[in-house]
């Protein structure tokens, strides 16, 4: 009794508000770092490194979509074996290597090619390849860092206020999900204007050894709150639970589905540590996979009498498959929009340096730091969302949550499209401009047009952000299957990632098929077209709302056997959905009604 007693109070001094300052504290500093470098990364490629425009943009690309790719194998470690307080601080210690050997490159002359003046002249020297290795290799430790912080800390934040128990925590959910955003906007905000800053007028030393120094403090403080935090043990690799259920369902391929699903395998005791919120309920989709929790001769073990888990699986693990598949159609309209407004961090600066950056007469606004605007325009239209356009929609819906995450991506997406189209406009204004100053040819000369006709293309897409991805990553973490949170926040990341490779893609594509017809994307932003490559990127983003409506509307919420805390015993099903229990309690709810 003393002993549990005892236990009961030390978890009671766990979790809660307490931990948040060194939870988001690393987040915080995270994304303050890589923003910080990787905010003016093109202005260094191009004028320390000495790359050409296109190679630049691809290298920084395939970095971010590298950085976002990693946060799949940081989720599976964490979710196996090794739990997100480890995978965080591994990853933390990783990044902060990768920032110090970005700052040794930056202070050394011997790590860069000798200066050039202008920096994109063919006769410049470029960077050896022994120079760029530092650079990739530095590059690569950032990479594999964010990995293990980025699909973490989100479910290690929400696991300090016991996030599964809808009654008595989903408002908190809520609360969460804004306050980690906010976090994220709020770096944003900083880094885009101090780092760029000293980026820009005091060196490239202190422009990436303040990053670096703020995630050493980042890694200090998350450590020092060890004591407070709640560290839930993995419940065992996702990824081979999900391979079990493939070839349980390929090895009975041929078998008869019973037409009555109760006479499907389910074993409580065996998915307890998986489904602590209740047990997944059976679907009538995806059908095929059902033949892996057909019971047949020989699927148990007869020494133990435990299940053959490569040759039968559970209702709730074919489920848990199931929901991973049912959501990828809706998870996949991220990747387009990052693609389609990757041009943020390349080309949009290009066009910023261009252009009349004066605030003064002596001062001039770093062009990186036009993101800015994107950074305060997330941080206003969250504000906006939770304070304004809820409380108006909820007396429109009778809804508790205003709308559903799934209208949300909607108006998110929506509201992206406008960003490419200002994109298109001003740039055509600005071409008209130069032309007519007959700068064409004068790219090192300032066109006489206010910088701050780029704002709206900035602005625009931040709002675009506090819909979209918002409601993108509470979709995730609410329809993936409990023990998979970390993934679920992983695919955030991995659809991110993708983006950029396709952003990537989409710039190289366009610029060999126009390479001989009026070069699209050229280092010569005044005889390139890249108003038409952002006509490109609208059209694409129109499709891609097309696309997501048509999946939405046709979209299935997971069914989940959940037990009442006033009555544990009595069994009720509910269509999860994270928007819905905020207000709510647990009642059963039709899942077509909660998409649409």
């Amino acid at each position: 009794m003393a002993e549990g007693g005892k236990e009961e109070k030390k978890k009671r001094k766990q979790g809660g508000l307490r931990t948040m300052p060194f939870i988001l504290a690393n987040e915080f500093c995270d994304r303050f770092a890589a923003t910080g470098f990787n905010a003016n990364m093109i202005t260094y490629l191009m004028q320390q490194l000495h790359m050409p425009m296109v190679q630049a943009s691809n290298t920084l690309t395939n970095f971010n979509g590298t950085s976002s790719f990693t946060p799949i194998i940081g989720a599976l470690i964490a979710d196996s074996f090794a739990g997100r307080f480890w995978t965080i601080t591994v990853g933390s210690i990783s990044f902060l290597f990768g920032m110090i050997g970005l700052t040794i490159a930056a202070v050394l002359p011997g790590l860069r090619p000798p200066p050039c003046s202008p920096p994109y002249k063919p006769t410049c020297k470029q960077a050896s390849p022994q120079q760029l290795l530092v650079l990739y290799m530095s590059l690569l430790f950032t990479s594999i860092g964010s990995g293990g912080i980025r699909p973490c800390v989100m479910a290690f934040g929400a696991d300090q206020f016991d996030l599964h128990r809808p009654r008595h925590a989903a408002g908190r959910k809520w609360n969460f999900f804004n306050l980690y955003f906010f976090s994220m906007a709020l770096a944003l905000l900083l880094a885009l204007t101090v780092v760029v800053y000293v980026q820009e007028n005091v060196g490239w030393g202190w422009g990436f050894g303040i990053p670096a120094i703020a995630m050493f403090f980042s890694v200090v403080a998350f450590v020092i709150g060890y004591p407070l935090y709640i560290r839930l043990k993995p419940g065992g690799s996702p990824l081979i639970r999900l391979t079990q259920v493939l070839v349980a369902a390929f090895r009975k391929r041929k078998v008869v589905k019973p037409g009555d699903p109760s006479l499907l395998y389910e074993n409580n005791e065996l998915d307890a540590g998986i489904s602590t919120t209740g047990r997944l309920l059976h679907t009538n989709q995806l059908v095929f996979f059902d033949r892996a929790a057909i019971m047949m001769e020989g699927d148990m073990l007869i020494s133990s009498g435990q299940p053959r888990l490569w040759r039968v699986s559970t209702v709730h693990r074919v489920e848990e498959l199931k929901s991973i598949i049912r959501m990828i159609p809706i998870w996949a309209v991220g990747i387009l929009l990052v693609a389609a407004n990757s041009h943020n961090h390349t080309f949009a600066i290009q066009q910023a340096r261009s252009m009349d950056r004066h605030l003064t007469a002596r001062f001039q606004i770093p062009p990186a730091s036009m993101n800015v605007f994107s950074a305060l325009s997330m941080l206003l239209g969250l504000a906006f969302y939770d304070r304004v356009f809820v409380p108006v929609a909820r007396r429109v819906t009778k809804r508790p949550s205003g709308i559903t995450y799934l209208q949300r991506m909607g108006i998110g997406l929506a509201i992206a499209i406008f960003a490419t189209v200002a994109a298109a406009l001003v740039e055509i204004k600005r071409k008209a401009v130069a032309s007519d100053h007959g700068l064409l040819d004068k790219q090192k000369v300032t066109v006489p047009i206010s910088v701050f006709w780029l704002m709206p293309q900035f602005a625009i897409h931040g709002l675009a952000e506090a819909f979209m991805s918002v409601g993108h990553m509470e979709f995730l973490y609410d329809q993936a299957p409990e023990s998979m949170r970390s993934t679920a926040a992983a695919l955030y990341w991995l659809a991110v990632s993708i983006g950029n490779y396709m952003g990537t893609l989409l710039v190289t594509l366009v610029h060999n098929f126009t390479e001989k017809k009026g070069d699209w994307l050229q280092n010569n932003i005044n005889r390139g077209k890249l108003n038409d490559y952002y006509w490109l990127m609208s059209g694409l983003q129109v499709l891609n709302l097309i696309y997501y409506i048509v999946c939405a509307k046709f979209y299935t919420f997971k069914p989940l056997e959940a037990a009442k805390a006033e009555n544990p015993s009595k069994v009720v099903v509910e269509e999860v959905s994270v928007r819905e229990t905020e207000f709510a309690t647990v009642v059963t709810r039709d899942a077509k009604d909660a998409g649409n």
